[in-house]
C-alpha cells in the first residue's frame, strides 16, 4: 500500500509553482539595492536574515530617495509588523526549543502561511517549512544573481513585477475565502489600504488594512 506524499514534499511542491516569480522578484531587489547604494554582500545579508520581500524593497526605496536609515527601518517595520498576527496563528505548530523555533519561524512568509492553512483554520507544519525552505532558497539565489550579476539582467522595472505580484497575492487572497465574511473581511481590506496609499506612509496602509480581519474573528 502506498503511503500519503511527505508534507514537506507537499510543501515543497507548492511552493515551486511560485519559485521562479520569487527568484525573479529577488533578483529585482538585488539590482535596486545596488542602484541604492546597498552593498552585494550587505543585500545578500539583508535577505538572508529578513526574508520580507515588501519591506527590503521600502527600505531600498528610502535609501535610494536619500532617506537615512532609520527612515527605512521605520518603512521595513511598519510593512512587517503583519508578521505578528501571522506568528502568533501559526505559533502552535513551530516546534522545539529556542534556537530550532527561531530558525523554524524564519521560513513563515505570506506565501508559506497561506499554502500551509487548512480549510478549519489551522495549519499543516510540514507544508509550511517545506514551502518556506524552497521559497528562501529562491529568495536568498534571486537576491545573489541581482547583487552580483546585476548588469547582466537589466532594468528591473522592465520585468514588469508590481503586477506579477499583485496577481500573486491576490490570488493567494482568493484561495482564503470560504465564507461570506471572509469576503467581506477582504474587501474592506482592500478598500482601507485603497484609500490610504496616496495619503500615507510606505507600510501605514497594508496595517491599517488588517483591521478589516476583525470582520472575520469568530470564536472556536
Amino acid at each position: 500500500m502506498t503511503g500519503s506524499p511527505s508534507p514537506y514534499r507537499a510543501g515543497a511542491r507548492r511552493a515551486l509553482t511560485i519559485a521562479r516569480a520569487v527568484f525573479v522578484f529577488g533578483a529585482s531587489f538585488g539590482l535596486v539595492a545596488q542602484a541604492a547604494g546597498v552593498g552585494a554582500a550587505a543585500s545578500l545579508v539583508m535577505s538572508a536574515t529578513t526574508f520580507a520581500g515588501s519591506a527590503q524593497f521600502a527600505a531600498a526605496s528610502v535609501l535610494s530617495a536619500a532617506g537615512g536609515v532609520g527612515a527605512a527601518a521605520t518603512a521595513a517595520i511598519l510593512l512587517n509588523v503583519r508578521y505578528l498576527p501571522i506568528g502568533i496563528s501559526v505559533a502552535s505548530v513551530i516546534r522545539g526549543g529556542t534556537l530550532r523555533r527561531l530558525l523554524e519561524a524564519q521560513l513563515v512568509v505570506d506565501e508559506s502561511w497561506a499554502f500551509s492553512r487548512r480549510r478549519d483554520g489551522s495549519f499543516d507544519r510540514g507544508i509550511l517549512i517545506g514551502a518556506g525552505l524552497v521559497l528562501y532558497v529562491c529568495w536568498i539565489g534571486g537576491t545573489a544573481a541581482g547583487a552580483f550579476g546585476g548588469k547582466a539582467l537589466g532594468n528591473p522595472h522592465s520585468l514588469g513585477l508590481d503586477g506579477a505580484f499583485a496577481a500573486l497575492f491576490l490570488a493567494l487572497l482568493v484561495s482564503q475565502i470560504h465564507s461570506r465574511r471572509a469576503l467581506v473581511a477582504a474587501l474592506l481590506g482592500g478598500t482601507i489600504a485603497f484609500v490610504l496609499i496616496p495619503f500615507a506612509s510606505p507600510g501605514v496602509p497594508i496595517v491599517a488594512a488588517t483591521a478589516a480581519c476583525f470582520v472575520g474573528w469568530r470564536k472556536s
